[in-house]
């Protein structure tokens, strides 16, 4: 393990001991054909954020500093509240910043600085019909060891990201990432996204004050994808980045018979853009 994900460890400890970290207990829900997408059924509540109606109140201003893992010059690391996996962390601006806004040098920065020290899994939703539970800017990172996949989805990705045909029915915008030193990653990653929504018609950073349309963003150290979206969910589904990287989370809401007869595919196309 890395000194930060040693850090993870100790806050998670502390902040479960306090009550502060609650995490979500889920079960797998298996079915022939939608491999290899992974489906969990929530055993608890909803819990209230993702319920809610209308505005609601930051949870990132002031935030918990029981959930802190990391401070950087100008973001904050903190434990996700209610994970359904363990070490799910959030990368907050300090400052507020909107979700439905252009990432910026700063973030690209802050992500560059933490995948120098932990491999894994990053998303963003780019708004409430992307998926986002929280107006305050947030990236998020699901760690993963060395010999792990980033996500059931990757496979796909690299397929992609080498030349090959798309597997899935909706639009996807998805570039390699070269390699690259600690001291040019942040502009790879900044560059890489702009000629991403650029290609994906979501706008240009330079010339609009905020992105065109909803979307997705999913990356890690070697490719980098876009995801425009049309709906926040489906089937009662609530639809964010990580069902676009293979994950779906079944509630009380959502329809796990017609998921059953229709497959995954459909439900995700249903919130993306058809192709």
């Amino acid at each position: 393990m890395t000194p930060l994900i040693d850090r993870v460890d100790a806050v998670s400890r502390d902040a479960l001991a306090a009550g502060a970290l609650v995490p979500l207990r889920t079960e797998h829900v298996d079915h022939p054909g939608w491999e290899p997408f992974l489906v969990r059924r929530l055993l608890d509540p909803t819990p209230k954020h993702l319920r809610q109606a209308g505005p609601r109140p930051n949870p990132f201003r002031p935030w918990d500093q029981r959930l802190e893992v990391l401070g950087l010059a100008d973001h904050v690391v903190l434990l996700n509240k209610f994970p359904v996996e363990p070490r799910h962390l959030l990368l907050i601006t300090r400052g507020w910043a909107p979700q439905g806004g252009w990432l910026d040098h700063r973030d690209w920065e802050a992500v560059a600085s933490l995948m120098a020290q932990v491999r894994g899994l990053w998303f963003f939703n780019s708004g409430p019909d992307a998926g986002a539970s929280q107006p305050h800017r947030h990236l998020q990172l699901l760690p993963r060891d060395a010999d792990q996949p980033l996500c059931p989805l990757e496979q796909g990705f690299r397929l992609i990201a080498d030349g090959g045909a798309g597997p899935w029915p909706w639009r996807l915008g998805l570039r390699a990432l070269p390699d690259a030193d600690d001291g040019q990653r942040a502009a790879i990653l900044a560059e890489t996204y702009r000629q991403l929504c650029e290609a994906q018609g979501l706008g240009r950073p330079d010339d609009d004050p905020r992105p065109r349309q909803p979307h997705n963003l999913l990356f890690g150290r070697e490719w980098m994808a876009v995801v425009p979206r049309v709906l926040e969910g489906s089937r009662g589904f609530s639809l964010n980045a990580l069902g676009f990287a293979g994950y779906l989370l079944a509630t009380e809401d959502s329809d796990l018979d017609w998921l059953r007869s229709q497959g995954p595919l459909p439900l995700l196309r249903a919130a993306a853009i058809a192709v």
